[in-house]
């Protein structure tokens, strides 16, 4: 079950290795001729010392699953090269274009221990390379704060991320730094037993303290950007948000949101289904004045209001998990950033004001 919720998350970045039995079906990813004077050394270190983001564990591995060839034939690591050796490296799928590449990104690292890691991702930042961002994200920070630890492969879907957050969405965030980390967190976020809290500040007053919302989600037909609440019951993912009521603020409202499940943009898609569109969300049409007055005071007030937060004002407040290792239960809870205080503050000076008229 846990390895369903990575590989929906991960969408397989490296396949697992499993032995083939036709060479002629593999794919070649790394190839060196060993040098003349070369002494006899082991395949498993010589490709090592060679591979970029790999580690000994791993080409082991590869070796074992018949992956690793000298002169056209699988060899065991313990192969000894030879000069002139013909060494290839291949794969049951063609080599990725995109290898993540560890890069010089400063962290925000809530927590650190040898299995995982908690860091608190600025909004703006992308989490994972893809559609066209492809360098500059919190995976290529990862692993490059990583990079000397030798188990870690930014490329193994076996570590890494557990959970996503969207780009412009600020928040805490678990990234699992062994496979046997990556299985248990996996599978809690697939059990539910995390505990995931979300402040965001929406559009429109919220008449009950607090309410769920249920609605399968998946890709909105009418807009592939987006994703929606499906009329169809037998259409989309199940999803389950909880919400209360933190503060209301005229035109705006303050919610906790608590996730039962993890979707694509799920708060953002269900809070604008039942009528309460996140503040600033350009994607779902909260970067428009969806309530308030005519006035070209408020109006003026409103896009003073989104210069100040420039992205859907979301954060990703509290993190809880059991250790994987260790079983203590840890929670982590993250302040607001800065743009989301200004803005909260903008409107209770605005209200406070209008009290007064």
């Amino acid at each position: 079950m846990a390895e369903e919720y990575i590989e929906e998350l991960e969408n397989d970045i490296l396949e697992d290795i499993e032995p083939l039995n036709d060479p002629a079906t593999l794919y070649e990813h790394f190839r060196v001729v060993v040098d003349k004077g070369q002494s006899p050394v082991r395949i498993d270190k010589y490709l090592f010392e060679r591979l970029v983001n790999s580690s000994r564990n791993r080409i082991q591995q590869a070796a074992d699953a018949g992956f690793v060839m000298a002169n056209g034939k699988p060899v065991k690591s313990s192969y000894k090269v030879k000069p002139q050796d013909v060494l290839t490296v291949m794969m049951d799928r063609p080599r990725y274009e995109n290898d993540i590449i560890p890069e010089d990104i400063p962290l925000n690292i809530v927590y650190e221990d040898e299995d995982l890691m908690v860091i608190n991702k600025p909004a703006g930042l992308v989490v994972h390379p893809g559609c066209g961002n492809y360098h500059g994200t919190l995976v290529n920070a990862i692993a490059w704060h990583l990079r000397d630890v030798p188990t870690y492969n930014p490329n193994d879907p076996q570590v890494g991320l557990v959970h996503r957050i969207d780009k412009d969405t600020s928040g805490l965030l678990v990234v699992a730094k062994t496979p046997d980390a990556k299985t248990s967190l996996g599978l809690q976020f697939y059990n539910k037993t995390t505990k995931r809290e979300y402040n965001a500040l929406v559009w429109g007053i919220i008449d009950e303290d607090e309410g769920t919302v249920t609605g399968n989600i998946g890709r909105n037909p009418k807009d592939r950007m987006q994703m929606a609440v499906m009329s169809d019951p037998t259409q989309g993912k199940h999803a389950v948000t909880h919400y209360q009521v933190l503060e209301r603020l005229g035109y705006v409202t303050l919610v906790k949101c608590v996730l039962e499940t993890g979707r694509t943009h799920q708060i953002r898609v269900h809070m604008k289904y039942i009528g309460h569109t996140l503040f600033n969300d350009e994607r779902y049409g909260g970067h428009e004045i969806l309530k308030g007055t005519h006035f070209s005071k408020y109006k003026q007030f409103v896009n003073n209001c989104f210069d100040i937060c420039p992205r859907q004002a979301l954060h990703a407040k509290t993190l809880g998990f059991v250790h994987p290792r260790t079983g203590e239960e840890m929670f982590f809870t993250s302040e607001l950033p800065e743009d989301m205080t200004c803005l909260l503050e903008k409107w209770r000076t605005y209200i406070s004001n209008r009290e007064e008229l």
